[in-house]
């Protein structure tokens, strides 16, 4: 007759499983952040702050990998067919999780093959105009692109971008049309509105705050639920009349579908007081980005007004990537 202890002996060679096994804790090996953008762009900027600041608080390897193409879409796809253990994470931003879906035939389930850690910071979004525009308020530049036959035009940097997305909310919200003008970039897209190519740009903090505080581009409003401490003298569109202007570039952490939640709760903690802490804020301030770490249970309410939001906008404007 076998013993208990005979029985796992044979188990073990026969290289079978242990009937049960504990769990590692996480981190135990070292971390993939994917960020399916180009290095040297303020989301990958943050991932880097993120994993140098993660690795120096666990002991454990965070590196970043960038997975770019196809508008995020190639690094979302990457993670999603990744192992649900931890060791394949997503730094991710407002225009693939929310925004790519309703432009794109996606290779995967932008719900289902992806779990929320939560929300990691924000990256204010900003309309301005050349310094030379006549227009110095929001509702001056409203009251001009409303008169008949005018020359108005607006900086594209790319169709289905986050800041292409937010001019076009501007513009339903404020019922005008106005012609763009195609960019390869935001960069370019500025440089095109300093030039004064083309009068106007909704661009990132992170690409035009030093153009701002120089004098060369003129702020009308942020598109912010409030005014933000990066640039506090610039209004919001809600205090300007226009409260469905709201367009907030969020940095998210994510991970693929079937991510255990112990897992998930870890992350998350380490993330929060990754990006709270002291030396990240002064690194962030730097980026233009303002930490704003979110909970995963806040994630699934976000995720879908988010989505809702983007999906009505981009069907009643019939915006298509080309």
């Amino acid at each position: 007759m076998l013993t208990r202890r005979t029985t796992l002996g044979l188990a073990a060679g026969l290289g079978l499983a242990a009937p049960v096994r504990a769990q590692e804790a996480w981190p135990s090996r070292p971390v993939t952040l994917v960020v399916p953008w180009a290095a040297g762009g303020s989301t990958d900027a943050v991932a880097r702050i993120l994993a140098q600041r993660l690795t120096q608080d666990t002991g454990r390897s965070f590196v970043v990998d960038n997975r770019t193409g196809a508008n995020g879409t190639i690094g979302f796809n990457s993670v999603a067919r990744a192992r649900p253990d931890g060791t394949t994470l997503l730094v991710s931003t407002v225009s693939t999780y929310a925004m790519a879906p309703w432009l794109y035939q996606l290779p995967y389930d932008n719900e289902r093959d992806f779990v929320g850690i939560g929300l990691l910071a924000a990256m204010p979004i900003i309309m301005v105009v050349n310094k030379d525009f006549p227009a110095r308020t929001l509702a001056e530049f409203i009251e001009l692109a409303r008169r008949p036959n005018h020359r108005i035009t607006y900086a594209n940097s790319g169709t289905g971008s986050s800041t292409h997305l937010a001019t076009e909310l501007f513009l339903q919200e404020a019922r005008l049309e106005i012609p763009d003008i195609g960019y390869r970039g935001g960069a370019p897209a500025v440089q095109g509105v300093i030039a004064n190519e083309t009068p106007m740009v909704f661009q990132a903090a992170s690409g035009i705050l030093p153009q701002i505080q120089a004098g060369t581009l003129r702020a009308l409003g942020i598109a912010s639920r409030e005014r933000s401490p990066l640039a506090p003298e610039i209004p919001t569109f809600a205090e300007q009349g226009l409260p469905g202007v709201v367009v907030e570039e969020h940095i998210a952490f994510q991970g693929p579908g079937g991510l255990p939640a112990d897992i998930v709760a870890r992350a998350n903690a380490a993330a929060r007081a990754a990006m709270e802490a002291t030396e990240t804020r002064q690194r962030l301030a730097a980026l233009a980005v303002v930490p704003s770490v979110g909970t995963p249970e806040a994630w699934p309410a976000y995720f879908t007004a988010e989505n809702a939001k983007w999906r009505d906008m981009i069907r009643a404007r019939n915006i298509r990537v080309q």
